[in-house]
């Protein structure tokens, strides 16, 4: 089964630089946008999928509405499994807060309580992913950074930094999960339109 695991369009929370976690706050007008961007490269680059699955949390399930109209069914599975990481205390929080709180903790990777690992993560995902093959040759995952660098993880990917609005990777799952290339869809939206 071929898999493209994207992550959703920009939501409120990104807008204003806040961590998300498992927080569920709506996509932005220009995260509405940049989705209909990607439904349309996909569309332009020959992209069709017999399952678009999201994580359940409304910046990916809409942005895997808008795309599976395009490119799919129209019909988004949405599974729990497939969201974002739990962000623990910092959920809600800007990075100068968090910083004014726990001086240097992000850049030492000391996480605060009720952070999700990343282990958690991919016990979570990957047999998500391994349900789909079983009725799906090709699958559309909308879903999140954490999980996307999760699934690099998993299979043994070389490491990103965070993925972009509409960008993640391609997998094949074979015997198990092997990285492909990486994919951006994103583009400048304004509130006029795409730039």
């Amino acid at each position: 089964m071929e898999v493209l695991a994207l992550r959703h369009g920009q939501s409120e929370w990104n807008a204003e630089g806040r961590w998300q976690g498992q927080a569920d706050p709506p996509l932005t007008s220009v995260g509405e946008q940049q989705a209909h961007f990607a439904a349309q490269q996909l569309l332009e680059g020959g992209e069709v999928f017999d399952t678009v699955a999201s994580s359940d949390l409304q910046r990916a399930r809409r942005t895997a509405e808008i795309i599976a109209e395009v490119v799919g069914d129209g019909v988004v599975a949405l599974r729990t499994e497939l969201r974002e990481r739990s962000a623990g205390l910092w959920q809600g929080m800007t990075r100068l807060e968090i910083e004014a709180r726990w001086p240097n903790a992000i850049a030492e990777q000391r996480w605060p309580e009720g952070w999700e690992e990343e282990e958690s993560v991919i016990s979570r995902a990957v047999p998500a992913v391994q349900e789909f093959a079983r009725t799906s040759d090709r699958l559309l995952v909308i879903a999140h950074a954490g999980l996307i660098r999760a699934l690099d993880r998993a299979s043994n990917a070389p490491s990103v930094s965070t993925p972009g609005h509409l960008s993640g990777r391609w997998y094949r799952l074979e015997e198990g999960l092997l990285p492909g290339k990486e994919v951006s869809l994103s583009a400048q939206v304004n509130s006029y339109g795409t730039e």
